[in-house]
């Protein structure tokens, strides 16, 4: 009944994503076999899990961690700033899940991710799906990645990219909500990572990796095309 009811909203949101063919969808997270639906704005078709809500970075991330054998309730210190729903239900009974949100009350944790109240090497892993774009001071939040992770503790990012640009676009003049929404597609964010951004979070002392679903198996996902995860680990030793 749920699902029939998530179809109805989905088609009087945005009726035009049925007029493509469509193919049946796989979600990782939930084991949902079927037609995915549209979100964001512009929506992005066959984006959303109708069964669990989830996103296609979200399975991105939950597929990099089941191929990886990795069970993040197996002790690890978690931190996790602006936490999806999935991932806080996914994580139920495990007490070093930390979420953190620069909103009081919406998570475990009110902390700025430029100024976080964790001690030094203290994390094993830190979750951040598209936050980066919008911290005012980045780098300051990429510095605080780097102190708060243990030696061969490791970062999950994942950001908006411009694929088509060699260097992040970023410029302090636009003060209106019209003019973001036209240089970065959100009036919330305040820049538009490109090629650079794995060089970029390097540059704070973390060997930086991307991983993606070969493009075969990318479409039984629901997976963005232009999604990549971004594993930043901190050296050990």
């Amino acid at each position: 009944m749920k699902l029939f009811f998530q179809g109805l909203k989905a088609r009087f949101r945005d009726p035009r994503q049925f007029s493509v063919p469509k193919m049946a969808r796989h979600c990782p997270i939930c084991g949902y076999e079927g037609v995915f639906h549209a979100l964001g704005t512009p929506p992005r078709w066959d984006g959303r899990c109708p069964s669990c809500g989830s996103r296609e970075r979200h399975r991105l991330i939950h597929l990099w961690l089941e191929r990886e054998g990795l069970d993040l309730k197996d002790g690890r210190t978690i931190l996790h700033f602006a936490p999806e729903k999935y991932f806080i239900r996914q994580m139920d009974g495990a007490s070093e899940y930390h979420t953190a949100d620069i909103v009081p009350g919406k998570a475990r944790h009110a902390m700025d991710m430029a100024d976080m109240t964790f001690e030094n090497a203290s994390v094993d892993v830190l979750i951040s799906n598209h936050v980066l774009e919008h911290v005012p001071d980045h780098h300051k939040a990429m510095d605080e990645i780097a102190r708060v992770l243990k030696p061969g503790g490791f970062a999950l990012l994942t950001v908006p990219q411009n694929w088509a640009r060699e260097e992040t676009y970023e410029n302090p003049e636009l003060s209106t909500d019209p003019e973001r929404y036209a240089h970065y597609n959100d009036v919330h964010h305040l820049r538009f990572y490109g090629r650079d951004f794995p060089d970029l979070v390097a540059a704070h002392g973390l060997d930086v990796s991307g991983w993606r679903l070969p493009p075969e198996e990318e479409p039984r996902y629901g997976l963005c095309r232009d999604d990549v995860l971004w594993i930043a680990r901190k050296p050990a030793g």
